[in-house]
């Protein structure tokens, strides 16, 4: 078992319990050397988590890795998606074309899933309309005026087989993927427990040195933040087994970087909300006032797409601090938030 290597990256296969292996695949983008995929046998074939973005490069190393196991890609007969980001989805999708296997994924995810069209006119309409909201016109002007990316219109984005929902299993020739719906990074996101180790394939749910953007899809749903919380929760009534995600080194354990990851957010909201009893009013306003990243960048230091996500989060942080009563959107005019009286969290 590989839980601690220096290098998460390094071809695999990696066996992390057993009979279920982390194949790490590289991905055609900046700023992301690699996914996790995570591959066990099941009744009738195969059954692959989180197959990677479709390259061929990616495919490529899907295949050798499978022929250095034993199998071909033939054998893949069921994909399992915890999301439906590109790098999580893409591949999947292409094998129901090319090899016929099946593919799942969230039920909740349908709602970007079947909205989305590679023809829009705009790469992320409902997030422009949000960043006008949110007083920052300018930034979404720059959002309206990007294309879709040629990596993106070349490979076509359809609907999966099926829609997995909360508690479902997935059989394996030895035990079964136990479905937990965990949203808020995607609405429909899932994580997979396999029942036989008790490990958890947590795809972007929980990450080991990050954590991740919170309603960056399609079709974001009104409080993903609130969404992403809860589940966090109730994580940690489940053993705590091995910490296996889609980005970064396998964990010993998953308890521990689940209360990080709820304890940072609660630093936020509580920073959130120190900047509004501050005046400012609108999440544009309170994220350029923040730093961004392990390295602490400035908002305007950030790529374009970045600075929209980080200022999507602030929103979602300043509708849980609505939820809890800390303060009150303003009733006329753009989405400015005030103090409750009194402040609390």
């Amino acid at each position: 078992m590989v839980a601690n290597e220096q290098d998460w990256t390094a071809a695999g296969p990696h066996e992390v319990a057993q009979g279920l292996y982390r194949i790490p695949l590289p991905l055609p983008i900046a700023g992301l050397a690699a996914v996790n995929s995570y591959l066990a046998e099941g009744p009738d074939g195969l059954v692959y988590v989180d197959p990677g973005w479709a390259t061929e490069e990616s495919e490529a190393e899907v295949i050798r890795v499978l022929r250095v196991l034993g199998y071909s890609l033939a054998d893949v007969r069921t994909t399992v998606c915890t999301h439906h980001h590109w790098d999580h989805y893409s591949q999947a999708n292409r094998w129901r074309e090319t090899i016929g296997s099946r593919q799942l994924i969230g039920r909740e995810e349908r709602h970007s899933v079947l909205g989305y069209s590679v023809d829009a006119p705009v790469r992320y309409p409902t997030q422009v309309a949000q960043l006008r909201e949110e007083g920052a016109a300018d930034l979404a002007d720059a959002i309206a005026s990007m294309g879709v990316p040629d990596l993106e219109t070349a490979m076509g984005y359809h609907a999966p087989d099926g829609w997995l929902d909360d508690g479902e299993a997935i059989p394996l020739a030895e035990g079964a993927f136990e479905v937990i719906a965990t949203p808020g990074h995607t609405r429909g996101h899932v994580i997979l427990r396999h029942t036989s180790s008790g490990a958890l394939i947590t795809g972007d749910h929980v990450l080991p040195r990050i954590t991740p953007s919170i309603g960056f899809e399609w079709s974001p749903e009104p409080s993903p933040l609130s969404s992403f919380l809860a589940p966090l929760d109730a994580t940690l009534a489940l053993a705590d087994g091995l910490l296996l995600p889609a980005h970064g080194s396998v964990l010993p354990g998953t308890h521990e970087r689940v209360r990080e990851q709820i304890a940072h957010h609660e630093d936020r909201l509580a920073e959130v909300l120190g900047l509004v009893a501050d005046g400012l009013d609108t999440a544009y306003a309170i994220a350029a006032s923040m730093r961004w990243t392990r390295r602490r960048h400035a908002l305007d230091e950030l790529a374009v797409e970045h600075r929209m996500i980080a200022t999507g989060e602030i929103r979602s942080h300043l509708e849980v601090l609505r939820e809890r009563g800390a303060v009150i959107v303003a009733p006329e005019g753009a989405r400015r938030y005030l103090p409750a009286q009194p402040l609390r969290i």
